[in-house]
């Protein structure tokens, strides 16, 4: 298998198509942080004539299967060799990836008047990566870890399933469940093999004992209790037995990030910052389910958006970061901009998910929370744009 080194020495074209990450976080950042003021215009009575184009699921989905799936790509496109036994691919493969990626962000802007042409161009990109992830499956050498090829396939199923609302207006609630709790599940899981890693390294550069807890049963019951309730909910959302399944799984899975003692590597932004973005998905899991509990008193718009866009958003904005720099051969270290970002990004979802409290400041904060996150992006990709469009960083 050949090395990074000599698939940066072997490759001729553009930097930014030496990997799959860095055109996916690039270009996500910037869609992330255009898509969100573009949709609160219509809702904040600018530019009225794009209400047909700017529709709650047309925000839904490009959060989802825009950013998200952008993000979950071009980190597969690395990770993924793990799994494989399979270097990842640079070039023309990756420049097919990203003009899929483009095509399916220009359909969903016409989708008024494409419709199902517009849902077969934007499902054609996640469809092309799980066909291209199984048939690299197929030929690994560890055959036996199938989570990235699962994973995008049940996303290119949600997104098909999205698109089906058109015929059939119950299957999209259901995928857009489908979607953020096999995201949610996503963080849960890999998460909890990230943020205990790294703090458990930087604890130990320090000696600084003891380290984070283990895995071990409780982590088993409580990421088996989370998958239960996700299930749960995705099928009967309203369930009490769903609600209180969710509320248990958001407490354990609280403990469980306690149990990592994140506070003492809190000096270390990087590190930091994994941990408050597996606090959003341990809060989001319990508000979703207290919202099915107590519907009166919780807003399920608050726990989901506790989810996306503090889980999701500052989970993902974690795993760039750091993604960023240590691929291409930099410190991984938070410098002043990078801690705005975080700051950022975790004000944007604090704002979103308090909205729903505060009805009588609810445009405010809705304003507000979407500064916040298009500035969070908007910096991610001024700041770190740069260096994913370069050349290596280090001579190798």
């Amino acid at each position: 298998m050949r090395t990074t080194a000599q698939i940066l020495r072997d490759y001729r074209g553009p930097a930014i198509f030496s990997f799959g990450f860095r055109p996916f976080f690039l270009l996500a950042s910037i869609w992330s942080a255009l898509a969100v003021p573009l949709w609160l215009l219509p809702f904040l009575g600018v530019g009225e004539s794009w209400a047909a184009i700017f529709t709650r699921d047309w925000h839904v989905h490009e959060m989802l299967f825009g950013y998200t799936a952008a993000v979950i790509v071009g980190y597969m496109t690395i990770a993924g060799a793990n799994w494989t036994g399979h270097y990842p691919v640079a070039g023309r493969p990756i420049v097919l990836l990203v003009a899929l990626w483009i095509a399916g962000r220009a359909a969903m802007l016409a989708y008024p008047i494409l419709g199902l042409t517009a849902a077969v161009i934007d499902a054609a990109f996640l469809i092309s990566f799980s066909l291209a992830l199984w048939r690299e499956q197929l030929a690994a050498t560890n055959s036996r870890v199938l989570a990235p090829s699962i994973v995008i396939t049940l996303l290119a199923i949600a997104n098909v399933g999205f698109h089906a609302r058109m015929i059939a207006p119950a299957i999209g609630p259901a995928s857009e469940r489908m979607t953020i709790g096999l995201i949610t599940f996503l963080i849960a899981l890999m998460g909890g093999r990230l943020v205990p890693s790294f703090t458990r390294n930087w604890m130990a550069q320090r000696k600084i004992t003891p380290q984070p807890a283990p895995y071990g049963r409780f982590d088993v019951v409580t990421l088996s209790a989370t998958g239960t309730g996700i299930a749960s909910w995705i099928a009967l959302p309203f369930s009490p037995f769903s609600g209180t399944l969710l509320t248990i799984a958001g407490m354990g899975l609280l403990v469980r990030l306690l149990r990592w003692r994140g506070w003492v590597a809190a000096r270390d932004g990087m590190v930091l910052i994994l941990h408050l973005a597996y606090f959003w998905c341990a809060l989001g899991v319990a508000m979703l389910g207290a919202s099915v509990l107590l519907p009166a008193d919780i807003p399920g718009t608050a726990a989901i958006h506790a989810l996306t866009a503090g889980a999701i958003g500052v989970m993902t904005l974690a795993v760039m970061t750091r993604t960023s720099l240590s691929h291409t051969g930099r410190e991984r270290r938070a410098n002043y901009a990078t801690l705005l970002i975080y700051l950022l990004a975790n004000l944007a979802a604090l704002t979103r998910t308090v909205a729903p409290f505060v009805f009588s400041a609810y445009a405010e904060l809705l304003l507000l929370s979407a500064i916040f996150w298009s500035l969070a992006f908007g910096l991610f990709a001024l700041v770190y744009g740069p260096m994913l469009a370069r050349s290596w960083h280090r001579k190798i």
